[in-house]
């Protein structure tokens, strides 16, 4: 199951930073969005806005086609897999625990089938035989798999990936990658911010380039790293490839 997801109009202020401003944005089911840009540019925000951890000012939330916006949010998130840089791992619970927590507390399934999930989840992510591992026994690389198949437990119609791999040392990174890589191929709608070029160019249908809470530039890949048109789409790849 996947689903598409729009985002319109997006604007927000924290504080006294006008963080987002008029932020559009769209996956279509089964389909892959990478969103790039600087440091500071509204991105991992954006992610945070779509899944309601901060509530937009202005806009709207479609999730196949349906306004969002007034849904309970725990509802909505149950419908997003989420994966931020950071683990977030319960350091007392095994990894099958981790991994099942959540289809236990928030989609009610028994003790033996949650358990079942979640090593099936973690079979996908390469990780079966850690299921009876502690987080603290496995590499980054390895507790970020964690993360992903904690994630994917959920059963989510799509999945948000902010800067899964710039928490990690770079011999595991192209691991990560591969394993988001083959997510996308299965048909796994995706939302992907990431400062890895590659695979923004070879696994994206879309890309969009932010700058100061604005998207700038939004298209196809070739599009956007090949065919830049604005100048600072250009100053920015320039910097970095």
């Amino acid at each position: 199951m996947s689903a598409s997801l729009t985002g319109t109009g997006l604007h927000l202020t924290l504080g006294s930073n006008h963080v987002l401003r008029g932020v559009d944005v769209h996956v279509d089911a089964g389909k892959t969005t990478t969103v790039i840009g600087p440091s500071g540019s509204g991105k991992s925000t954006l992610l945070r806005v779509l899944n309601r951890l901060y509530e937009p000012d202005k806009g709207d939330i479609l999730l196949d086609g349906e306004s969002v916006r007034t849904e309970d949010p725990d509802k909505l998130r149950q419908r997003i897999g989420m994966v931020f840089q950071q683990f977030n791992l319960f350091p007392h619970k095994s990894v099958a625990d981790n991994v099942a927590l959540g289809p236990r507390k928030l989609r009610g399934l028994s003790k033996e089938r949650a358990r079942a999930l979640a090593v099936e989840q973690l079979e996908i992510v390469g990780l079966a035989q850690k299921a009876d591992s502690r987080p603290a026994n496995l590499s980054g690389g390895q507790q970020q798999r964690v993360a992903i198949a904690r994630a994917l437990a959920m059963k989510p119609d799509i999945m948000f990936f902010d800067e899964a791999t710039s928490a990690l040392d770079p011999e595991l990174v192209k691991g990560i990658l591969a394993l988001m890589a083959d997510l996308a191929a299965g048909g796994m709608s995706m939302i992907v911010v990431t400062h890895e070029m590659g695979f923004a160019r070879t696994v994206s249908d879309n890309v969009v380039f932010m700058d100061q809470g604005r998207v700038v530039e939004t298209g196809a890949p070739e599009a956007v790293f090949e065919g830049a048109e604005t100048e600072r789409l250009q100053r920015f790849l320039s910097q970095i490839l």
